[in-house]
């Protein structure tokens, strides 16, 4: 990126490279999800993994919810004093349910903030991703 937000120009839009090194150097984002009407958001922790994104889940209502609607939208975002930067991600979200599948998952540096069982993959295949890098006054 060669530019810099400044209070002339304060929003400046992430390349796709920009975008997905953000992605790659955070792990905790917000699931969007929706089915039946209703409209939920859940925390997650993730990891990039070929310009897709992996997370892991327990049986429930997520779980079911991407099983009725498999278009999300995921987001993360950073500030500080100066800057505030934001990528969201819409794509499609596939329960990963192959052996050789699930070992590939297995494989990758995954972490969990909570100490729960979490025993069911799931992969994000974006079909848009796009970045802000903002200017706060």
């Amino acid at each position: 990126m060669n530019e810099t937000p400044t209070p002339e120009n304060p929003v400046i839009h992430l390349s796709d490279e920009e975008a997905w090194s953000f992605l790659e150097s955070q792990e905790v984002g917000r699931l969007a999800v929706h089915a039946g009407g209703v409209l939920d958001i859940y925390p997650i922790t993730y990891v990039v993994d070929n310009r897709t994104l992996v997370f892991l889940t327990s049986p429930g209502t997520k779980l079911v919810e991407l099983t009725v609607n498999d278009q999300v939208a995921f987001e993360i975002d950073y500030y500080d004093d100066h800057i505030a930067k934001s990528v969201i991600v819409h794509g499609v979200a596939q329960r990963l349910e192959t052996m050789a599948e699930i070992d590939a998952a297995e494989a990758l540096p995954l972490t969990s903030l909570i100490p729960t069982t979490r025993t069911r993959y799931v992969r994000i295949t974006p079909s848009s991703v796009s970045g802000r890098l903002f200017f706060r006054s």
